[in-house]
């Protein structure tokens, strides 16, 4: 059984809010000169920081391929947590959005969390806000609560726990096998996604990804239509029809492997275009397709690439590296409470691999 709760009006104009006062994505165009001096002085801020860049795949290609150059990461959001926390370095600048770095400090308390700009948020983050989450939890003791890794310190701190759309099957499953009835927040297509495929009793919120959720099918199927043979690729947190015409459905990471492991030469991708650059090192000799959207031209704020993921960008690493702006702190005791459902869902993940 699967029951979807409204969120208030007033978290989605939260959302509209955000995105008028961001105006349209700036687009800073720079030579390969230019590219590389940022390069060399961001490397050098990093080593005399002792600090680490860990970069999310939807973040610009320029960023990722720094944090590779640098010895960072690129990833998604579980291997992101886990990468700081075993890293050595002493600053983690996390350039994603705002919960990514969160995470980062509860699981690395002792280290200092920088981020290109605390103003790059989620939209699922937004759409869930604590108070009116924590009430509805109340109102049902019976059901163990899990939240999705896009949310706020303070929603994790409410939950049992905390996933990743890689291993959030794998964890509905497992509740499930328990008797657990289970409140799901903040992405509905996702949490549809899931219990379709677990036959969990769970009770979705009502949250969406603004770039996901900008997927048709009528769209791909044309696009399907222009390339036949090519096989379509979608992220979970899309509309359930998207999800339906898909070859393969998966988290960042597994839609990665899947470019790599199909046997297809084209492939239509509905997520994220930042993906594009770790996905064209796994599968080099493959076409990628960027789905379309439901969004057109200049009146479209996501058009598959996330507005504010978009704001991460290598002067502002470069600022903050310099002046230490920007820095992550999550009350103490708020992130002892938040860190006990980081710890299940790590130590879960961690013995899916033994």
């Amino acid at each position: 059984m699967t029951e979807t709760i409204l969120i208030e009006n007033e978290a989605k104009a939260l959302v509209q809010e955000h995105l008028d006062r961001l105006g349209q994505p700036r687009e800073i165009q720079l030579t390969n000169a230019e590219k590389q001096a940022l390069y060399d002085e961001i490397a050098a801020e990093l080593k005399q920081r002792n600090a680490v860049l860990v970069a999310h795949y939807y973040c610009d290609p320029e960023i990722q391929a720094l944090a590779e150059a640098t010895g960072g990461c690129v990833s998604d959001s579980l291997e992101m947590a886990r990468f700081g926390r075993d890293h050595p370095a002493t600053t983690l600048m996390v350039a994603g959005v705002k919960f990514m770095g969160e995470t980062s400090k509860i699981l690395s308390p002792e280290k200092t969390v920088l981020m290109p700009t605390l103003e790059a948020t989620c939209s699922l983050d937004l759409g869930c806000p604590v108070d009116e989450f924590s009430a509805f939890c109340d109102q049902h003791p019976d059901h163990a609560v899990v939240v999705y890794a896009n949310t706020s310190a303070a929603v994790k701190a409410r939950a049992d726990w905390v996933v990743t759309s890689s291993c959030a099957v794998e964890i509905i499953e497992h509740l499930d096998s328990l008797g657990e009835k289970i409140i799901w927040a903040p992405d509905q297509h996702l949490g549809r996604y899931i219990q379709k495929k677990t036959e969990a009793e769970m009770l979705l919120w009502d949250g969406a990804c603004i770039v996901h959720e900008e997927f048709r099918a009528r769209g791909i199927a044309q696009m399907k239509a222009l390339y036949p043979d090519a096989a379509v690729l979608v992220h979970p947190e899309s509309p359930e029809s998207v999800v339906a015409i898909a070859d393969a459905v998966g988290s960042t990471s597994q839609l990665i492997k899947a470019a790599q492991t199909l046997p297809h030469q084209t492939m239509i991708v509905a997520t994220d275009r930042g993906i594009f650059y770790k996905m064209q090192q796994a599968a080099p000799g493959k076409t990628l397709i960027e789905a379309p959207t439901a969004g057109e031209g200049a009146t479209c704020r996501s058009c598959a690439h996330c507005p504010w993921m978009a704001m991460n960008g290598l002067d502002n690493i470069l600022h903050v590296l310099k002046t230490g702006d920007q820095e992550i702190f999550v009350d103490p005791a708020l992130a002892q409470r938040a860190k006990l459902p980081l710890d299940r869902m790590l130590n879960f993940t961690a013995s899916l691999k033994r």
